[in-house]
């Protein structure tokens, strides 16, 4: 039948090998639990929490909420004038990995970046499956935040390779 869905819980057949089954918020938010990490859902009912600082979001995007996305915002801000900096170090980011997506948005007059890592799932997922991708999300959006700390030096910081008195 057309929009039934099957059990949240992936299933083991005699095989061994688990069954995908559909992806939903409870099955993410298990995995966040499991692992012992903090999170809330939304106004939204967007699974949400915050890595070192740094906001993210657990969504489910795509017709039938197939596509899984951590999507996460970088918790610093830059100045519109840092736009051609901040370019060549995302784009310096895109070309040598795969993961996570990085972008800029221009809010409210300041730049913001963001990492993507998003997966369709559309045939379902098994539960080793999701959290692969949570935790790619998640820890390759920390890593790349983490480095541009050091390559984008905060306005009050001395630039890279001047000793801090």
């Amino acid at each position: 039948m057309l929009g039934t869905r099957s059990p949240a819980k992936s299933t083991t057949p005699r095989s061994g090998s688990p069954i995908p089954t559909p992806l939903t918020r409870a099955r993410i938010g298990d995995y966040l639990r499991g692992r012992g990490y903090q999170f809330l859902v939304d106004d939204d009912g967007d699974l949400t929490g915050t890595w070192d600082g740094n906001r993210f979001w657990f969504l489910l995007l795509g017709e039938h909420e197939e596509i899984l996305q951590v999507r996460g915002r970088w918790q610093r801000q830059l100045p519109l004038e840092r736009r051609q900096a901040v370019a060549l170090a995302v784009n310096d980011w895109n070309r040598e990995r795969i993961w996570p997506k990085v972008y800029v948005r221009e809010e409210e007059g300041l730049l913001a970046l963001y990492s993507e890592v998003s997966a369709d799932l559309e045939q379902g997922a098994t539960d080793l499956q999701i959290a692969q991708l949570v935790a790619c999300g998640l820890g390759t959006g920390v890593q790349m935040f983490s480095a541009l700390e050091g390559l984008i030096p905060s306005d009050d910081a001395p630039p890279p390779g001047v000793p801090d008195n």
